[in-house]
């Protein structure tokens, strides 16, 4: 019997063989429906998919890299490190949990990391920009903003969107600000409130900063809402469940 990586085994490589083929089914189903959200909204932008792939085997992130999806998420310093030096370098990986500043230099080393979504202080884009440094290489950031007001999630007030957006421009050379995003409260309804709010800030960073809104990512919706979200102008969204199936791997880190 084969290991995953996240060691456990897998029985049989015909099981193998079942669980790629209904991991980028699933991947296909949902690229799918992205495109046809995006077909009926002539204002939608071009939607980057993140398969996040956060306690799932490499074996799993291969299968849809193998039908030609590049940028995956990862909610764990450590499944990045782990995961990047197994896989393909041309995947862009992308950092969409909350990061610890001791971790930084830990995830500034990985080449093909693309982008950090969790920038949530000052103090976490200064180590992440002196951690770039020391590689001497440059990191797409987005800044994230606590939409719901929840206590459970990260992100700075939507108040403070500007003075954080402004810091990694101005304080953090090495940082490549490109947008906001949100984890924000699950609401079915057409217009959810977090996702307003998110498109708000954009517009207030845009504004004061003087940038251009539409240069500016929006990474907001995940599985059960990303149809709301490109409508309301989200440029990247997060899905995990919906192309890797239900957590079936321990993560031991």
């Amino acid at each position: 019997s084969t290991q995953s990586d996240m060691g456990d085994p897998i029985p049989s490589t015909m099981e193998e063989t079942l669980y790629r083929q209904q991991t980028q089914e699933r991947y296909r189903s949902v690229s799918a429906g992205i495109q046809e959200v995006v077909r009926r909204q002539p204002t939608a932008r071009n939607v980057t998919l993140i398969a996040v792939s956060k306690t799932h085997p490499s074996a799993a992130v291969q299968a849809v890299y193998d039908v030609g999806h590049k940028d995956f998420g990862e909610n764990y310093v450590d499944e990045i490190l782990e995961k990047a030096s197994q896989l393909p370098q041309d995947i862009r990986w992308h950092m969409i949990g909350h990061l610890q500043s001791n971790k930084c230099k830990h995830l500034a080393g990985v080449p093909n990391l693309y982008m950090v979504q969790s920038v949530d202080s000052e103090r976490l884009a200064a180590k992440l920009d002196s951690a770039c440094a020391k590689v001497d290489r440059e990191l797409n950031v987005l800044v994230q903003i606590n939409t719901s007001g929840e206590p459970s999630k990260y992100g700075v007030e939507p108040a403070e969107a500007v003075a954080l957006s402004r810091f990694v421009i101005e304080k953090c050379p090495r940082l490549r600000f490109k947008g906001l995003m949100t984890i924000g409260r699950y609401d079915a309804s057409p217009k959810p409130e977090c996702f307003q709010v998110l498109v708000d800030c954009r517009a207030q960073v845009s504004a004061a900063l003087g940038l251009s809104p539409d240069d500016l990512e929006l990474s907001m919706g995940m599985s059960a809402d990303y149809e709301q979200a490109i409508e309301m102008g989200s440029s990247m969204i997060r899905v995990g469940t919906a192309i890797f199936g239900e957590r079936t791997y321990p993560v031991n880190l």
